[in-house]
């Protein structure tokens, strides 16, 4: 009766002494509650993604010493362990993504990856070389089918691959498959790597075990939930989703066990709830990882900077989080007083700088050039560009970070002011549709008003003219979003969004707007991912493009 510890760990990219002091800590435990085998994520000594570090030789050294502080301690337990191997052949790249079989303090196997994703925001064929062959593993008289994240995602002839891992592996009379990953989270993906694995485990009639990394690393947030499979494709143990988590399975217990069967998507009210979750986690590992502790934004008593705030107030605690009003001429009396209820009922510290007299000294200093003219978007920027002057000298001062409050819908059709209210560190909502900001509020305020109602309630407007309102220039939340998914996230041609039954002029319009704005979005922060097909690294687009001009 062979027990398996599953280690679901929270890694730091390029921290080895403190990966590895993890690492170590869990071998301990492992030992000590009487496990067999210790499993860990995929790269889990140096970190996944790890970028270009993986092109640095002493990145890897740095791995391999990692690797040799970790063996003395594989005695009584042995384990597997992702790190980047080295391709000693002469041809191909120069390193593999490998899983380490560690027993009796040696490395007793080393199994490479043999399908490498390359698309969204994976680029895994920039620095390894695909495996060819596939062998099992002898543990304890059981052969283990161990392989890594996407190595079993070709189960339907995925076009994306050529070749089968598990295939090969089962081939080899593999009795137990032991799946190492860093499967990163979106809103969708739960069902879908649920609905994966299972159908793994049915297909070949094996046990499962699936050990998925957890944490953010920027922008990509990684929601844990490793779990145990029966061979009737049935989870009968789960781990934790957006924490740490250890556990201890026995492989007759979840082969006997009766489970669950695979979710089949999120609902409306679970898709805010784990966003929420996501977002929480992502703002606070910003943080931690890079050593920051206070953040500061712009609040305006819209419901961007609202949500944004009360996001943060959460992750980071309420003290650390510095609201600013920077009210101008044409703010609204209750934007002001929305703003400093919102800061009262979450706790925050805030800051009321009005900006009207400077922005009229600007425009004076402007006058003789802009002699003539009307008013129009270039008077308005100023004022956002102010706000953003502000906010970078409260930053720089006393060390905070700032938060962009940009929702994607905005970020899509360049609805915002570059240098102005897309300033910041980190766009904490950048991957949020508008129409969810507003479920995410109301899921924010479910237990008591935090977020004041107005807010909600009220039409948004960016407020830098008399009475404006978004849809002066944007068309209605709930007719733009869906535009906008159809063609950011199922990547749908104009046509194809024309026959859901959408106005051609506008989703004409509002296409020219996405491609137009994309040298905006290449200068904003990092965007923490929560969708299928986010702004940054997983959307690679080009700025001078004329595709729908």
């Amino acid at each position: 009766m062979i027990k398996i510890a599953l280690a679901q760990l929270n890694y730091h990219i390029g921290n080895f002494e403190q990966n590895t002091a993890k690492i170590i800590e869990n071998i301990t435990k492992a030992k000590q509650q009487g496990a067999d085998l210790v499993v860990f994520s995929e790269l889990s000594v140096c970190g996944y993604p790890s970028g270009d570090f993986l092109e640095f030789s002493d990145y890897i050294n740095k791995c391999e010493e990692a690797l040799e502080h970790i063996l003395p301690h594989c005695d009584t337990v042995a384990a597997i362990i992702g790190a980047p191997h080295r391709n000693y052949s002469g041809k191909g790249k120069p390193l593999f993504n490998a899983a380490f079989f560690i027993e009796n303090q040696k490395v007793k196997h080393i199994y490479h990856k043999g399908l490498l994703p390359n698309y969204d925001i994976f680029d895994e064929y920039r620095y390894f070389e695909p495996a060819t062959s596939f062998r099992i593993t002898e543990f304890k008289g059981m052969r283990l089918a161990i392989n890594i994240c996407e190595d079993l995602w070709n189960l339907h002839d995925n076009p994306l691959y050529t070749g089968n891992p598990m295939e090969e592996l089962a081939a080899q009379g593999a009795e137990l498959i032991i799946n190492i990953a860093a499967s990163p989270f979106s809103w969708d993906h739960r069902g879908q790597r649920e609905s994966m694995l299972t159908q793994n485990a049915r297909k070949y009639g094996l046990p499962l075990f699936y050990v998925n990394q957890v944490g953010a690393q920027t922008e990509v947030i990684f929601d844990g939930g490793s779990m145990a499979i029966n061979p009737k494709g049935e989870i009968t143990g789960e781990l934790k989703y957006f924490e740490e988590d250890f556990r201890i399975m026995t492989i007759d217990d979840v082969i006997k066990q009766k489970g669950r069967t695979p979710r089949e998507g999120e609902d409306a009210n679970r898709k805010i709830e784990v966003i929420y979750q996501a977002l929480i986690l992502g703002i606070k590992d910003y943080f931690g990882k890079i050593g920051f502790k206070q953040a500061i934004l712009g609040l305006s008593g819209g419901i961007d900077s609202a949500v944004t705030m009360a996001l943060a107030a959460d992750a980071l605690g309420a003290q650390n989080v510095l609201g600013v009003l920077m009210p101008s001429a044409y703010s609204s009396d209750h934007s002001v007083t929305d703003a400093q209820q919102l800061a009262e009922n979450l706790g925050c510290p805030s800051y009321n700088i009005p900006i009207k007299s400077t922005t009229d000294i600007f425009e004076a200093q402007l006058k003789p050039w802009f002699e003539g003219l009307p008013f129009n978007v270039a008077e308005e920027n100023i004022q956002a560009r102010t706000r953003a002057v502000y906010l970078m000298a409260l930053s720089n001062k006393f060390g905070q970070v700032l938060l962009n409050t940009s929702n994607k819908s905005e970020a899509a059709v360049g609805y915002g002011t570059l240098y102005g209210d897309m300033c910041g560190g980190l766009s904490v909502l950048g991957d949020v549709y508008k129409t969810d900001v507003f479920r995410l509020a109301r899921y924010i305020n479910r237990h008591q008003e935090r977020i004041p109602v107005n807010s909600i309630a009220k039409p948004p407007s960016a407020e830098l003219r008399p009475d404006q309102k978004d849809s002066d220039s944007l068309p209605e939340y709930d007719i733009l979003d869906p535009i906008l998914y159809n063609y950011i996230e199922l990547r749908k041609s104009p046509r194809e969004i024309y026959e859901l039954g959408f106005n051609k002029e506008l989703v004409d319009r509002v296409l020219k707007m996405v491609n137009f704005c994309e040298y905006k979005r290449y200068q904003t922060p990092p965007v923490l991912r929560v969708s299928p097909k986010a702004f940054g690294m997983g959307r690679k687009m080009p700025i001078v493009a004329r595709y729908l001009g």
